[in-house]
């Protein structure tokens, strides 16, 4: 049993790299994309809802399998975790969009009235007083989301990602078709989901004291 843990423990460092690389990607290009998707311009708003819904419409297996096999096999050649960061992270991508325009439409639209009545510009009501409570509501919906990632992530060792999933198959594959390595698996990834839990949490209840204090 020990050396069953041990092993698969050697695949936690793959796990966490993917599904905090994808995380960061999804979480820095969100940004544009919701501005995008909340533009009164067609031409803007248009092609994000267009890639929001295709990307959310694809597994992610998909996803993987396009840039692997088909970007990363061209004139770009792209390792198993680059590949795999980057197909999870267009998919991040897409649902932390969503997440924050949920956060964009839990605010007062009295809000911008005031900022406008202040004489301030829109990029300032967007930095110092739309941004910090879009953030603040959008916490727990994106330590949900992180959670669902880190699951997620299992379809990269379809491409050789060296991840928690890859050696339990191997381990299984080893010792016969046994289903005990999936179960020291399925408890390792709810231990590396508390973490997660904790921290946004304790996040979220920082943020709202801060707010409060304000």
């Amino acid at each position: 049993m020990i050396d069953l843990l041990v092993s698969l423990l050697r695949g936690v460092p793959g796990t966490l790299l993917v599904t905090f690389g994808a995380f960061a990607v999804g979480a820095i290009a969100a940004v544009p994309l919701v501005l995008m998707r909340r533009s009164r311009w067609l031409l803007l708003s248009m092609p994000a809802r267009i890639y929001i819904d295709v990307v959310r419409g694809i597994p992610p297996i998909v996803w993987l399998f396009i840039i692997f096999f088909g970007l990363g096999s061209g004139v770009i050649v792209l390792s198993s975790y680059q590949a795999a960061i980057l197909g999870m992270g267009l998919v991040s991508t897409a649902y932390l969009a969503e997440i924050y325009r949920g956060g964009f439409l839990a605010l007062s639209k009295g809000q911008r009235e005031a900022s406008t009545a202040l004489g301030m510009t829109r990029l300032d009501t967007l930095r110092y007083i739309l941004a910090p409570q879009v953030l603040r509501v959008s916490v727990p919906p994106m330590a949900t989301f992180l959670v669902s990632l880190l699951k997620d992530t299992t379809v990269a060792s379809t491409i050789g990602v060296r991840d928690v999933m890859m050696y339990a198959s191997q381990q299984a594959q080893g010792g016969g078709g046994s289903f005990m390595p999936f179960i020291f698996a399925a408890l390792l990834y709810i231990a590396l989901s508390i973490p997660v839990v904790v921290l946004a949490r304790a996040v979220d209840e920082r943020l709202r004291s801060r707010g409060q204090a304000k």
